[in-house]
């Protein structure tokens, strides 16, 4: 699949299923560990496989390389070219899914327990002998040149970008996953080949699955699908990116009546004790939709904005404290002024009871659809491999929501909230805008 714009493992688990899940860790014969949730009320599995390091890997001067590779997987592979590997995935009424960000390649499937080893035959091909025919790489080429022409003229993904290029500088989360259209176009079979040998190795894959499979069919299973690939990468994963935002205000010229605004600032990973109580406080100030305090001041109260929003953003290798609106030219400047207002205000004089336990109600309780079913199950399982958490987080994380204190919130707030070190990048022709630097 193209991406249109590099993301972050976004790993939220903003809320959990009612019941427990029981989480089997297992390890293959071929010493290959897994999470299973087995569920044998329906005759299907879902699997998920994601490879650390995504298209973080790419090679110096080869962005891109990663994207397009991981796009081709999916176009024929051993003795079938792109039409053949299609039809014979469709016959078996099975889905597989290639995808990549900057901190995994992942590949999702599921196929009904009768096709399952048939459709894992197919996967494994893929994964293990791509055959990069010309005429699907040079189609799948033109696809992605042609994602990379639009987000040029999208003013969203103008903004996304030039946020991620001040955030993270030289770091492959600085730039899109899909390169330039001369990175892409420089590309060379060679070159998607090395792509491969860089990422897809057994030593950085975190697997999950979730459905009509035992522990002992899984561990075959990903054996046989995983088995043909190297042990190891070719290429070392990415260390941790700095951040480098400072505080100020970026305009980038657009021709349109309302300006597109992104925001920034320093984050807090997951391993801090604090983290609960920020996601907390992130859902009172921006993150809660209309309950939000950021809605209420610049939607409900001014009309300035359809909508604003942030989110605690984490990635494997960094993390931020981010947000984003669109507003009139003519009143971006009272809606920035807003945030700034509210951030200071969340980080002074804390919260209330009344936001505090509305805020606890929803994050405990919602049931996001994310959440819902086997495929949904074993996505998250293999997300929280990837960004370390431990198998009991899906029971437990209700828990520390739930002991979350005013204090907590107004403690975490003070720390990490504070306006001056907010980056906002405005695509616009914004009215009255004090630009920094």
């Amino acid at each position: 699949m193209i991406r249109a714009i590099a993301t972050f493992v976004f790993v939220a688990l903003a809320s959990l299923p009612a019941r427990a899940i029981e989480i089997q860790q297992i390890t293959s014969p071929g010493g290959i560990k897994a999470w299973l949730v087995e569920d044998h009320s329906i005759p299907f599995t879902a699997l998920s496989m994601m490879f650390k390091g995504g298209a973080s890997l790419d090679a110096p001067d080869k962005r891109g390389a990663i994207a397009l590779m991981t796009a081709l997987l999916e176009e024929g592979s051993g003795e079938m070219d792109s039409v053949q590997y299609a039809e014979a995935v469709e016959a078996l009424g099975a889905i597989s899914r290639f995808d990549v960000g900057d901190d995994a390649l992942t590949v999702n499937a599921r196929a009904l327990t009768e096709n399952r080893d048939d459709a894992a035959e197919l996967l494994r091909q893929a994964l293990a002998d791509p055959r990069f025919d010309a005429d699907a790489v040079e189609r799948v080429r033109s696809q992605m040149q042609s994602v990379i022409r639009s987000e040029a003229t999208d003013p969203n993904a103008i903004a996304n970008k030039e946020l991620a290029r001040q955030a993270w500088g030289e770091h492959p989360y600085g730039s899109s996953v899909n390169g330039t259209e001369e990175s892409v176009a420089g590309l060379t079979r060679d070159d998607l080949v090395d792509a491969k040998n860089r990422v897809l190795a057994r030593d950085r894959v975190v697997v999950a699955a979730a459905g009509d499979i035992t522990a002992e069919d899984l561990g075959e299973l990903i054996d046989h699908i995983l088995g043909g690939l190297p042990e190891k990468g070719s290429a070392p994963l990415p260390e941790p990116a700095k951040l480098l935002l400072t505080g100020g205000t970026t305009v980038i010229d657009w021709d349109s009546p309302q300006t597109v605004v992104t925001f920034a600032q320093p984050g807090i990973p997951m391993s801090d004790p604090d983290y609960f109580a920020a996601h907390v406080a992130d859902h009172i100030l921006g993150g809660g939709g209309f309950s939000s305090r950021l809605m209420e001041e610049i939607r409900e109260k001014r009309g300035l904005t359809y909508g604003v929003g942030t989110g605690l953003s984490n990635g494997v290798y960094g993390e931020t404290w981010m947000g984003g609106m669109a507003s009139a030219n003519g009143k971006v400047a009272e809606a920035v002024s807003l945030i700034r207002t509210e951030w200071d205000r969340l980080a002074e004089g804390g919260v209330t009871d009344g936001e505090l336990n509305d805020a606890k109600t929803y994050l405990t309780g919602e049931y996001p659809l994310r959440f819902n079913g086997n495929t949904k199950i074993a996505s998250i399982l293999a997300g929280m491999q990837l960004i370390g958490l431990p198998a009991d987080y899906v029971n437990t994380r209700n828990s520390k929501i739930e002991a979350v204190t005013a204090e907590d919130v107004e403690r975490v707030s003070k720390r990490l909230l504070h306006s001056d070190q907010i980056r906002f990048v405005l695509v616009g022709r914004p009215d009255g805008m004090d630009v920094g630097n």
